[in-house]
């Protein structure tokens, strides 16, 4: 302190601008005066220690993400099983409502060679298992395209001709060659037609 600061505690007191410099000098807490005490190799123990805590920590949280890791690749693929499972389980399902029909196309072709049916009887009976066959397969979502009468749709229909068809509008589909299915409502192949001319 000055020698003025000395005589004005003498007189009893400090001035009004020393009063506000000494309130611009901040009180040191505890921790600060323990900090500034604190000798070299303490504070190298102490930076040591929070150093293996943290080391500590960090190994805690590398090895749970390490099994985190590990869970979301087994729950992958335990997903992909499941799903190759499904997939087979549709398949099966689907082919056992078929093999009824391949029997009867089998008998019918039996019958067609085996000289005793006539050809109205083997006509109904091939009628009979293509009915079977479409309800088999719509029992599976899978319909046709409509296409004879319908207007030319790019989406729905692949032209590969050009018919002069009396009755129609241009570009209206006049012949099917093949038909078009969706399985349920996505498109799985397009119609082959013949559209009229323009």
């Amino acid at each position: 302190m000055t020698n003025n600061k000395m005589k004005n505690n003498s007189t009893g007191g400090e001035t009004a601008g020393e009063k506000e410099q000494d309130a611009l000098i901040p009180d040191e807490t505890a921790e600060e005066t323990a900090l500034i005490e604190e000798t070299g190799w303490n504070k190298i123990e102490r930076l040591e220690s929070e150093l293996s805590e943290k080391t500590k920590e960090t190994a805690a949280l590398y090895d749970r993400l390490l099994r985190l890791t590990a869970d979301t690749e087994n729950y992958k693929k335990r997903v992909e099983k499941e799903k190759g499972e499904s997939i087979a389980l549709a398949n099966e399902s689907l082919i056992t409502e078929i093999l009824p029909v391949l029997d009867n196309l089998e008998r019918a072709f039996y019958h067609a060679n085996d000289g005793t049916g006539n050809k109205n009887s083997l006509h109904e009976g091939v009628q009979l298992t293509l009915e079977q066959f479409r309800a088999t397969l719509k029992k599976f979502g899978i319909t046709e395209v409509k296409s004879v009468g319908e207007k030319f749709d790019p989406v729905l229909h692949h032209a590969i001709s050009h018919d002069d068809a009396d009755g129609f509008e241009p570009g209206t589909v006049v012949k099917e060659f093949q038909k078009g299915y969706f399985l349920k409502g996505k498109l799985i192949r397009p119609s082959m037609v013949a559209v009229s001319k323009d």
